[in-house]
């Protein structure tokens, strides 16, 4: 009897370790075991995000490295368990999105003591030195053709303006403002635009370059937080508490695309508004369709495509041991990040076809009004 339950023991101990070698093998196969490059994105909520996943799946196909995406959904705790759970999985590269710029610090941290590789896309991770590199659009570039925008397109003087920002959370918020105020200050010094709804921004309008705190300040009154609701809940706030000389034909400074149709769909139901002009950024669908209908004035259009492409490059240069190419720097509060800059391009009713339909970022079916 006890020669038999030896048997069945040595059996059981040689299936054990069957199964633990299969799964290894799984693994170097290229399963969810093994990893080359871990990608952290803030939420599936968003089109943009979605669309990103998709698109850097696309920009592997063909190479021998594997890829995992994960979704924080607005969580920096869960950002933070999601690249715990890609460091698990031994990684080599990390490609982030921070959903706040600075909580996003303390992953990226453990991703540098596990010695690895961190690019910063699109967002940037502030107050650490553990980001090796930033590949972005030029956000300052962004605001300020957002600005010039309404400055080519204003109706007169003493225009109301309305601004509006991301959030506060967000480095680039911070950047897109900067850039659309430098532009817009000038022409609010001299009466050009009014501003109708920060009093932070009205005691600063004589101030060319603004710091960091004066910018938090403004930002502190207009944010969005990149929330369609809150910007319509601040829309209609504002609109109900301005006088009439706020109102007539108006200028709207909306930081995103989401924002700006919420913002937009406000200011349109008011009948004191003769007519707005509203500004965007990303080119999402719904806004492309607002732009041909004349809801939206504009948005900024990012290529996400190009985007996707350099960040997934530069990894793809790093596995390889090669030194990705950059083309400039940004101050993250500790350290001059190395960074990969991408162009944006305006999009308004008069060229939606050709940069948008031509170049194949959208399909002509699916709009109306074309």
């Amino acid at each position: 009897m006890k020669r038999k339950w030896k048997v069945i023991s040595l059996m059981l101990t040689v299936l054990m370790f069957a199964f633990i070698a299969a799964g290894c093998s799984e693994g170097t196969g290229g399963s969810s075991s093994e990893v080359s490059v871990g990608i952290v994105l803030p939420t599936k909520d968003e089109p943009r995000w979605v669309q990103d996943e998709q698109r850097f799946k696309d920009a592997l196909k063909g190479t021998e490295y594997t890829t995992e995406i994960l979704f924080s959904q607005g969580s920096s705790a869960k950002e933070k368990e999601n690249v715990e759970t890609l460091l698990n999985k031994g990684i080599d590269v990390l490609i982030i999105c921070p959903q706040d710029g600075d909580a996003a610090a303390a992953a990226v941290e453990a991703a540098k003591k596990d010695g690895v590789k961190v690019i910063s896309y699109d967002r940037l991770i502030t107050n650490t030195d553990a980001i090796d590199y930033y590949v972005t659009f030029d956000s300052l570039a962004v605001g300020a053709a957002q600005a010039q925008y309404l400055i080519d397109n204003a109706k007169g003087k003493d225009t109301p303006l309305y601004l509006y920002a991301g959030a506060a959370s967000d480095n680039n918020a911070f950047l897109f403002f900067q850039g659309a105020w430098s532009v817009l200050q000038p022409k609010i010094a001299d009466g050009t635009f009014k501003i109708a709804n920060s009093s932070e921004a009205e005691a600063l309008k004589d101030t060319a370059d603004l710091s960091r705190d004066q910018l938090s300040k403004i930002i502190g009154q207009v944010t969005t937080n990149w929330d369609p609701n809150e910007a319509k809940n601040k829309a209609q706030t504002h609109l109900t508490a301005a006088s009439d000389d706020m109102k007539g034909d108006v200028a709207i400074l909306a930081p995103n695309d989401g924002t700006a149709r919420s913002i937009a769909d406000v200011f349109g139901t008011d009948s004191a508004v003769s007519s707005y002009l509203v500004t965007g950024q990303d080119a999402e669908k719904a806004s492309i369709q607002y732009v041909i209908d004349e809801k939206q004035s504009m948005t900024v259009f990012k290529d996400v495509r190009t985007l996707v492409q350099d960040a997934m490059g530069m990894a793809i240069e790093i596995l390889e041991d090669k030194d990705p190419e950059t083309t400039g720097s940004y101050d993250n509060g500790k350290i001059e990040v190395k960074a990969k800059q991408t162009d944006v391009i305006v999009v308004d009713k008069d060229n939606v076809k050709k940069e948008l339909i031509d170049s194949e970022y959208y399909k002509a079916d699916e709009f109306t009004g074309l």
